[in-house]
């Protein structure tokens, strides 16, 4: 038989249409394979792990089909030792099953850093130094001193610490500087309307120490105590405008807005 008759013959037909729905047969089972293997259209929420320690996450991952596996770990002062505070992906998000959720965990013991050399050198350059180690300014005190605005002692809690010590970080470091005149001055800033880190930064630029801190009955929470802002301060800018290096100034803090409102309209 010709190669033109075979082809028009109803044996080649009969092959065609059976090699056609071969064809799409396979197709058909290896989308329907793909779809099984890769779970396709179903998915579950990601579980907030926030605050559980990981024998517990593990569990709830477990009952919603899910694995977790800790990655990391940092600490944080207002989170329990050993639990959950990070997590990727976030609550929330759909994943397949199986999917593993990667945990941050609270370290059961602060970050330490080393104390770097403070003394004899500025004030300003002490504070640069501080706050590039992780920890933080303290109070700064004033010593008659023939070196002006030189660092003459560091202590913590009115001890003697020395360069090299290793710390938690974020410890408070307290400074002794030298101050060439007695009659010295300095401009006391109104410090209303900021929160209380932002009224401590301003204070040591002034070379002035943040007093007793005063929150009123609307800071509620961690998260209150951080956006709180001040609405009162002792010695009040309008009565007083300037200290002697050193002085102490008192906040009067809050987040409620009428108090606010009032300490602003006080302002203008």
């Amino acid at each position: 038989m010709s190669l033109s008759g075979f082809l028009s013959s109803r044996t080649f037909l009969k092959q065609l249409i059976f090699a056609v729905v071969m064809l799409a047969l396979l197709i058909f089972i290896t989308l329907k394979g793909l779809e099984k293997y890769t779970l396709h259209g179903q998915s579950h929420p990601v579980p907030d792990f926030s605050g559980m320690m990981p024998v517990r996450a593990k569990q709830i991952a477990g009952e919603n089909h899910l694995r977790v596996e800790i990655v990391d770990s940092l600490f944080m002062d207002d989170a329990g030792p050993g639990t959950v505070v990070d997590q990727v992906p976030a609550p929330g998000h759909g994943v397949k099953p199986d999917r593993t959720i990667y945990l941050t965990i609270n370290s059961t013991l602060p970050e330490m850093v080393t104390l770097p050399q403070l003394t004899d050198i500025s004030l300003r350059q002490a504070q640069v130094l501080i706050e590039n180690a992780g920890l933080q300014t303290g109070s700064i005190s004033y010593r008659p001193s023939e070196f002006d605005n030189l660092v003459l002692n560091v202590q913590i809690d009115s001890t003697d610490i020395s360069p090299g010590k290793k710390l938690p970080k974020g410890t408070s470091i307290d400074l002794i500087v030298g101050r060439e005149h007695g009659d010295e001055i300095t401009t006391l800033p109104d410090l209303k309307g900021l929160t209380v880190e932002e009224a401590k930064m301003l204070l040591n630029e002034s070379l002035l120490n943040a007093g007793v801190i005063l929150y009123d009955g609307s800071v509620l929470s961690q998260d209150d105590s951080l956006n709180a802002k001040i609405w009162r301060q002792r010695p009040d800018p309008s009565v007083t405008s300037e200290l002697i290096p050193g002085s102490s100034v008192d906040l009067w803090v809050t987040v409620d807005e009428l108090k606010l409102d009032f300490a602003t309209d006080q302002n203008e």
